[in-house]
């Protein structure tokens, strides 16, 4: 799934200190925070939130990036308020529907999410971000179908979408159309040549057609990827794919990107 900041400003230079001049500009905290954000400080980022919501209330832009590293943090329930005061002040900001949708997402609530992306999509029809995440949502909730329509929906806003293509194989794949998977995990391996992910579940779509050899090599490819990027439980996987094929067993799990 995926998520939308709206910072006043992007910014792309570490942090820096408000200046004395500015104390009580609450664009700049903002500004600041989001910076702090980027960087992997969420709670430095909630600090300069909090601080541009005190000097103006009615900052909506900055209850939705507030949120999301609330939500970061694991703080669903108050990324969640913090989502629901930005859509107070500003019923329109479709970021902040499609963020509360993923918050809901995670304490299980799916129908609740789609119902935010179907806003955040009424609000901005071009909202890529929105198809992928209530794809991802229809496919949890069993709808493959549904999934495959949003992903595709995604993918014409947004042709360089390599997870979308990766969850679209996925559905595929359980609607039994293994050679489309593959094409679609192709397609997000073009885009994006370390994709793990992409080759770790490419390596079971060809495991199931029978080219044990085209299998294992992906799922050696993903579990150098894997190794170089920290993901040590799917790096073990991954090989421990290859020893099952090797030994004619398989593990049924996949990875949702």
């Amino acid at each position: 799934m995926a998520r939308s900041a709206v910072p006043e400003a992007m910014v792309k230079r570490p942090p820096k200190a408000i200046a004395s001049d500015e104390p009580n500009n609450a664009i700049a905290y903002n500004t600041r925070g989001f910076a702090r954000y980027q960087s992997g400080d969420k709670q430095g980022a909630i600090d300069d939130y909090t601080h541009a919501i005190e000097i103006d209330p009615n900052f909506a832009l900055a209850y939705n990036n507030r949120g999301l590293a609330r939500s970061d943090l694991g703080d669903q329930q108050g990324a969640i308020a913090d989502y629901n005061h930005a859509l107070q002040i500003n019923p329109n900001l479709a970021p902040a529907y499609n963020n509360r949708g993923l918050a809901r997402h995670q304490l299980g609530d799916k129908q609740g999410a789609i119902a935010d992306y179907n806003h955040t999509l009424q609000i901005d029809p071009n909202f890529a971000l929105a198809y992928y995440n209530r794809g991802f949502a229809r496919y949890k909730l069993g709808d493959k179908q549904g999934a495959i329509v949003d992903y595709n929906h995604a993918l014409q806003i947004n042709p360089n979408f390599a997870p979308a293509y990766n969850n679209r194989g996925l559905a595929r794949s359980d609607l039994g159309d293994k050679q489309g998977a593959i094409a679609d995990y192709n397609h997000a391996l073009q885009i994006n040549p370390n994709y793990a992910e992409a080759y770790y579940n490419r390596g079971f779509a060809r495991y199931k057609l029978g080219d044990k050899h085209g299998a294992i090599a992906d799922f050696q490819k993903a579990a150098n990827l894997f190794q170089q990027q920290g993901q040590q439980d799917y790096y073990q996987r991954s090989l421990e794919n290859i020893r099952n094929i090797q030994s004619f067993r398989h593990r049924s799990d996949r990875f949702i990107g």
